[in-house]
Parts: structure tokens; sequence; C-alpha cells
């Protein structure tokens, strides 16, 4: 398999993903709590680092409490055609609890689910953003771009994270950040301190918006205060 076009995570990497970020859509000032759903491939593949990520993908809520709080929806596919979603939840240990509780499954990717989904999600009460967690994607690719297109009309973005190095799975969550108006990057184990970068940022910016992300940029330091000058 070829990977050599897929990027590295990496400080230019994690600056060009929050230049994306924060030219999505900014979320009404009057709006209320801000709503996310948080999408994650729970099949078998993801197992070997499913409790590390688990736990850096329950930290990225932390940074919203300030900003009114964050009301989150988990979403997971696993086994043979299995998709939960959990009830909406504004608490970020609970968060946790509901990620950790999860087991994975071997199964083949159901990502259009999580996308229809989303699209229901949006009619029932507006989302600011859909994160996506996954290492695969074994579905039509024109399908699950036209869906993701329909989220952009609605603006919600995608942001989607790719666990691995497979380049088929790199182009096509490329395409559909594109289309959404969301952002995409690659991630590994080693790379966790800018995962959790990149995670915070895209959970400030649903909970307050663009001029939220770039407070929280300022206010992280290090690699997050070097890119908050690339926004302007």
């Amino acid at each position: 398999m070829n990977d050599k076009k897929i990027p590295e995570v990496t400080s230019q990497g994690v600056s060009q993903f929050l230049s994306k970020v924060a030219k999505t859509p900014v979320k009404n000032a009057s709006a209320k709590q801000g709503r996310l759903i948080f999408a994650m491939d729970a099949t078998a593949s993801r197992e070997p680092t499913w409790a590390h990520a688990c736990h850096l993908q329950g930290e990225m809520f932390t940074e919203t409490d300030t900003l009114g709080g964050l009301s989150v929806q988990l979403c997971y596919y696993r086994g043979f055609a299995k998709f939960h979603a959990n009830p909406w939840c504004d608490n970020a240990s609970a968060l946790l609890g509901q990620m950790s509780a999860v087991r994975c499954l071997g199964g083949h990717t159901q990502i259009s689910r999580v996308l229809g989904h989303a699209l229901s999600a949006h009619e029932q009460s507006n989302i600011q953003a859909v994160v996506f967690v996954g290492d695969a994607m074994e579905e039509n690719p024109d399908a699950l771009c036209q869906l993701a297109g329909k989220l952009g009309l609605l603006n919600v973005p995608l942001f989607l994270f790719q666990e691995g190095r497979d380049s088929q799975t790199h182009s096509i969550f490329s395409q559909m950040a594109q289309l959404s108006g969301g952002a995409y990057a690659p991630f590994d184990i080693n790379s966790a301190h800018e995962l959790k970068q990149l995670l915070s940022a895209v959970a400030v910016f649903a909970a307050g918006g663009r001029q939220a992300l770039e407070d929280y940029s300022q206010r992280s330091g290090g690699t997050t205060e070097r890119l908050t000058r690339q926004l302007e």
C-alpha cells in the first residue's frame, strides 16, 4: 500500500487544521449551548489503541466549561450493523465514562449511518459540528461525499481524524472534510499531544465560535499560540 502522500502530524499540520477550523461558519452568539456529535469507529481494528484514544477524546471538552459548556452526543458503530447514539450529555466526566464503556467488535464501517444520523439530529435542533474518529473506510465514496456535501449546505462542518495511514481513507476523509466545510487530520498515539490540541480546538469552536477558538489559542501557549498568528 502506498502511504507516501499521507502527511505526518506536525506543528505545521496542526496550524493548517486550526486555520481551517477558524474559517468555518461562526456560531451565532445568541445561540444556546453548543451541540456537537462525536462519532467513533469501534470496530476491532481500533482495539489496540482504544483506551488511550478514549482518554484523549474525553479531555477535549474540559476547555468548554467557561463558554457555557457543550452538549455532546456520543455515537459509535461496531460489530454486525450495530450503530448506537447515546443521549445528549453536557458533563465531561460522564462523557468519558460513556466512551470507556464501549468495547470494540469486528465489523465493517458505517460512516454513512453517522452522517445520516447527524442530518436528522440537525433537523430536530441545530448542531454546530460533527467529529469523527476512525481508521478505515469500506463504503461507497460517492455516497459518503454526497452526505458530507449536504452537511456543508447546512453549515455543519465535519472534523475527521484518521488513525493509521491507509491511503484510500486519507483521500476520502479529506474530500468529505472539504465538502462539509470542515477539516481533516491524521493521528497516531505518538502524536497524542497534537491530537488533544486539535480535539480541544474543535470543541471550543463548537461551544463559542471563532473568537472563543482564538482566545483558547492565546491561553494554551506553545504550538497553539503560534497557530493563532496565522488565523487572520
